[in-house]
């Protein structure tokens, strides 16, 4: 065989055992574009297409607290992004890299030729609650927005993860008050033993 056969036979060869080894490699996981993203230094970044994603509810004025002191009426708007809510109609739980968005706005009487109730009106800060079981330890992180400026993860002792530890319907989240969602964690059985027992007394009044 002459020398230009048997390099010719040799690459041949050396391009089946690549195109084996690319083809068995396991290929990476896609981010996903609606997925968190983070400084350098470990800030959130501001989800700035959040309202384009899934609305799931809003509340006015609502406390955790009784007796809360309120110097301002208020709107909570709830989003998700669409990859965590395509999982969730799926399976009735969040997967990782789920972003849920509370807009809070304020809330307007007699705006424009409005006589009765109350309607949204300017931003007043924006939170969020997100997993990202490779980041945090349980999963699971608060963050507060006063503008679209990269924002630190909220302190452990803040009483938002001891309540929703304590009071969430799924997981740490308060599906609760995500009427479109709710009935669909229990038709997949995965509403916590908290809020099945707090719904039976509830229900046994």
């Amino acid at each position: 065989m002459s020398s230009s056969r048997l390099v010719l036979g040799v690459l041949g060869l050396a391009a089946m055992v690549c195109g084996l080894a690319i083809s068995v490699a396991p290929r990476a996981q896609p981010v996903a574009a609606d997925a968190p993203a983070y400084t350098a230094d470990g800030r959130l970044e501001f989800p700035k297409a959040y309202r384009k994603w899934v609305y799931l509810t809003s509340g006015l004025d609502m406390s955790y607290l009784p007796n809360a002191l309120r110097n301002l009426s208020t709107f909570g708007n709830v989003f998700v992004n669409p990859h965590a809510y395509d999982a969730f109609i799926e399976n009735g739980t969040w997967p990782d890299k789920t972003v849920l968005v509370l807009e809070v706005r304020r809330a307007e009487q007699n705006a424009s030729i409005n006589r009765n109730g109350r309607s949204q009106g300017d931003l007043v800060r924006t939170e969020v609650h997100l997993k990202d079981n490779s980041r945090f330890e349980g999963g699971w992180a608060f963050f507060a927005f006063a503008d679209e400026t990269p924002a630190a993860m909220i302190a452990r002792t803040a009483n938002c993860y001891s309540c929703h530890q304590e009071h969430a319907a799924v997981d740490t989240t308060f599906v609760q008050f995500y009427p479109t969602l709710l009935s669909i964690a229990r038709t997949k059985k995965t509403l916590t033993d908290h809020y099945l027992t707090v719904e039976t007394n509830a229900v046994g009044k």
